[in-house]
């Protein structure tokens, strides 16, 4: 293996949580920011600059739905050329704590005011429960002379707060990659999926303990084999030394679900003033203009007469005059026609499909609090799930239908809405983002009977394996050629089929 420096991207899983990044991958998501917009790997490039500067030969490994933001003093450098791990660390909340991994150091070493500090952590811990934390001495207190550092968490006012120190970015040497392509040569074909955090990170520093290997909780999809794959880890990690750097001064903004996308897109004052978000990058908008809890419109076109709620995110899209977009939605690569409009919290994406050959469209909705993970392991229980804060039973019924003739792809002992089939297949996009809204009237009873029949009906997993993301950027692209125009065009008389 040559003696490179590489970046590696984390983007496992199939983004349930935001599912607008699911077809075209995490790192690619849109911001509000130059033109034309840059995505999240443009970030990651941009904040990461200096550190092969700084970095021995090795891998620097990063999540694709997360932004760190730090300061250090002047002269300073985060340096990465220790044997072993090296990770960022920065300090967050309790709760945070539960939904990331937590660093544990030894007792003895004290926290100071540093706004950079190298230490060596006794183990990690992966999304740990808060009793967890407590019993693994991962709580940390720092009093209130910090001399402005941890300015970002909330401590309520508090002189003396609780908190931990939370994952982010990692770098492993030369050597340490060695030994792990020995590994990955020794158990092919890897037939499991391996975290790039909690399965490598929970085997490190001298209080690592195997407890974690048949715990499941955060897996994807549980294999058999995860067992032994991460024993191995651990007998071949175990003693390599951990090395946190931390970041008391800096801030961790994870936008890899529909409520954290929304508020650091529209809500968050701060982190807008801090990284320059738009509230309209890279579109066309004649539509009033968004207030200071603002609205944020990406490489879209949106026409006079239209209304867009605060808080709202339209990416990749084109809103007819008269459309109105009420507050909390996020609108991703649809076509809206004049008039229509959506209800609050509605999360809708449109995806070009090919399937025998043939192209069409559908537009999945979600409602932007619902759990798409969340599953049932039969058609009896599928009532426990909830669908835009509505019970499936209850769905049916709106929709004219049994509960019984609700369909699901893909394993039948793990139902969720995820891999419900409710999504009409269309041949053009216009008539799938309209057939889609229409299914959400009849949950608000503004209309009634069976929304659609003689249709074929998809899943968003389905959706995803017969994506077609080239037919998707044709789309992109035509509304690129038309606001790179500069001068807005009137949508009759185009057709989907021209791209």
């Amino acid at each position: 293996m040559n003696e490179h420096k590489v970046l590696l991207i984390h983007a496992g899983g199939y983004s349930q949580r935001l599912p607008s990044a699911s077809a075209m991958g995490k790192i690619f998501t849109a911001l509000p920011l130059g033109s034309t917009v840059y995505q999240m790997l443009d970030l990651k490039l941009a904040l990461y600059v200096d550190f092969p500067f700084h970095m021995k030969p090795g891998f620097l490994v990063t999540c694709a739905d997360d932004i760190e933001l730090y300061s250090i003093s002047e002269g300073e450098s985060l340096i990465f050329d220790r044997p072993g791990f090296t990770a960022l660390a920065h300090p967050s909340s309790l709760l945070v704590g539960t939904t990331h991994g937590v660093f544990v150091f030894d007792e003895s070493q004290e926290t100071g005011c540093k706004e950079l500090e190298y230490r060596k952590a006794r183990c990690f811990l992966h999304k740990p429960a808060i009793e967890k934390m407590y019993s693994s001495g991962a709580v940390c207190t720092k009093r209130s002379n910090a001399s402005g550092l941890f300015q970002d968490l909330d401590f309520s006012g508090s002189k003396v707060s609780e908190f931990v120190y939370t994952d982010s970015t990692y770098y492993f040497d030369h050597g340490t990659a060695t030994q792990l392509l020995v590994l990955f040569k020794e158990i092919s074909p890897l037939d499991c999926e391996i975290d790039a955090y909690g399965d490598f990170l929970q085997a490190l520093g001298p209080g690592a303990t195997p407890d974690y290997f048949t715990n499941m909780k955060n897996v994807t999809k549980e294999v058999a084999k995860l067992v032994d794959v991460r024993k191995k880890l651990f007998v071949l990690l175990k003693g390599t030394p951990l090395t946190v750097i931390l970041l008391n001064n800096s801030k961790f903004c994870h936008i890899g679900t529909t409520q954290e996308y929304l508020y650091h897109l529209t809500r968050d004052q701060k982190l807008r003033a801090e990284l320059g978000f738009l509230s309209e990058a890279f579109s066309i908008c004649a539509a009033q203009p968004p207030s200071s809890s603002a609205a944020c419109i990406i490489h879209s076109l949106v026409a006079p007469s239209c209304r867009v709620a605060p808080g709202s995110v339209i990416e990749y899209s084109w809103c007819e005059a008269g459309v109105a977009i009420n507050e909390n939605c996020i609108i991703s690569g649809c076509w809206l026609t004049s008039g229509l409009q959506v209800p609050p919290n509605t999360f809708m994406h449109s995806l070009c499909v090919r399937i025998n050959g043939d192209l069409q469209f559908v537009t999945v909705v979600f409602g932007s609090g619902d759990d798409l993970k969340k599953s049932v392991g039969s058609p009896l229980e599928t009532e426990n799930l909830k669908f835009f804060g509505t019970s499936l039973k209850r769905c049916a019924e709106l929709w004219g239908i049994s509960v019984s003739s609700l369909d699901f792809s893909g394993d039948q002992s793990d139902l969720s809405l995820w891999n419900l089939r409710i999504f009409p297949l269309c041949s053009d996009l216009i008539s799938s983002v309209t057939l889609s809204l229409k299914m959400l009237e009849h949950l608000s009873g503004k209309s009634s009977g069976h929304f659609v029949k003689g249709v074929q009906m998809v899943s968003m997993q389905e959706a995803l394996s017969y994506k077609d993301i080239t037919e998707m950027l044709k789309f992109r692209q035509h509304l690129y050629q038309e606001i790179d125009s500069n001068k807005p065009k009137e949508t009759v008389g185009l057709k989907t089929k021209e791209f």
